[in-house]
């Protein structure tokens, strides 16, 4: 540890000075009070700094006064690195800095006549002062990086936990929410027309397929070393059309208007615009089953515009009463993410879902 070391320096420099210089038994003594103080506030973690320097600049100033002893004045220089690196008030440790830089001014008037450079000297004590501040500022630099990795790591396992949520939300909600739709219409249809039973069954064992696929891809995704993930690709905008046929053949009374290039959407904002496409259509099935919706999505060079106007008596499923609303929080959280608008709400004749999101997404 940095502090078990000052009085070990602060013993070198007064058997240095003791060495180099004659003295008397008295002013050896008085060498021997600046080490002392020293091992004194290194080893009691309380003796107050002001304390330890009146024990060190006293003596210091005093042994000078017959202009022996002048090693001794590199005592001072200690406590000026002292006082810089272990005050934790960078006025305080300006004031006891400011102290120590006196010494050697102190020691010029005491002298008689005065030899002592005093301009060196000051600057033998300025400087390890200035260093230690340094120091000190640098380590406070590294805590609040350190602060701010911690952080950023934490805000990015949010945001993980978050689009896993989503992820799952998206395919596994709307997977389980089509497939009953499916199911409860060939329920409906059984013994009247077993034709459409039959069609509504093969539609629901499709849209399990393939949430299934994109499970398996999310999991190989989160399982993966490079973050890459393997398997099927993720839908885009231009599988919205397979998306409305679906919730067709389930019954649901929903027309698509599409407008601009959909292919050439790019892939990232193509996810988000069937995300929300497919989460506003299970809202649309979920709370206005009897309701006719309206899909538009259109597309042009600076941005993707989906739209799904409900219109129709929309209701409350009992099972949603005090559930948290994730499928708007996640299409909300799926449009700031690529800096688009995200709006949802009730109108006079319904329900409407808007989302702006820029053609190429938010920059990197």
């Amino acid at each position: 540890m940095l502090r078990r070391w000052v009085p070990v320096v602060a013993l070198v420099i007064a058997l240095v000075a003791v060495i180099t210089q004659p003295s008397s038994i008295a002013d050896q003594f008085l060498a021997g009070v600046p080490v002392v103080a020293f091992f004194v506030w290194a080893f009691v973690p309380k003796t107050p700094l002001l304390a330890l320097s009146v024990a060190v600049i006293v003596p210091v100033v005093f042994v000078q006064r017959t202009g022996e002893l002048e090693p001794i004045m590199f005592e001072a220089s200690l406590l000026a690195f002292v006082v810089g690196r272990w005050c934790p008030s960078l006025a305080r440790s300006l004031a006891l800095g400011l102290l120590a830089t006196a010494s050697p001014v102190l020691v010029a008037l005491v002298q008689e006549p005065a030899e002592v450079a005093v301009a060196i000297w000051i600057l033998g004590i300025v400087f390890p002062w200035t260093m230690s501040r340094a120091f000190v500022r640098e380590e406070h630099l590294v805590e609040q990086l350190e602060e701010t990795r911690r952080e950023l790591a934490q805000q990015a396992l949010v945001a993980q936990r978050r689009e896993i949520a989503r992820d799952v939300h998206d395919f596994v909600g709307h997977g389980l929410a089509a497939v009953m739709l499916q199911v409860t219409s060939a329920r409906h249809v059984l013994r009247r027309d077993p034709a459409a039973a039959e069609d509504a069954l093969r539609s629901a064992e499709e849209v399990g397929r393939r949430s299934m696929r994109e499970l398996r891809r999310t999991v190989a995704l989160l399982r993966s070393d490079d973050g890459r993930g393997v398997g099927a690709s993720p839908p885009t905008a231009s599988e919205i059309p397979t998306l409305i046929d679906q919730a067709r053949t389930g019954g649901l009374d929903v027309q698509l208007e599409m407008r601009g290039e959909i292919a050439a959407i790019p892939p990232g904002v193509g996810l988000a615009a069937y995300r929300i496409a497919q989460e506003a259509i299970a809202n649309a099935a979920r709370h206005a089953p009897q309701a006719r919706t309206v899909l538009g999505v259109e597309f042009t060079n600076e941005r993707v515009t989906i739209v799904a106007d409900t219109r129709g008596v929309t209701v409350e499923a009992p099972s949603d009463r005090g559930r948290s609303r994730y499928g708007l929080i996640g299409m909300q959280e799926r449009a700031t993410a690529l800096g688009g608008v995200f709006s949802a709400g009730p109108t006079s004749t319904g329900w409407r879902v808007s989302c702006e999101l820029p053609a190429k997404g938010r920059e990197p």
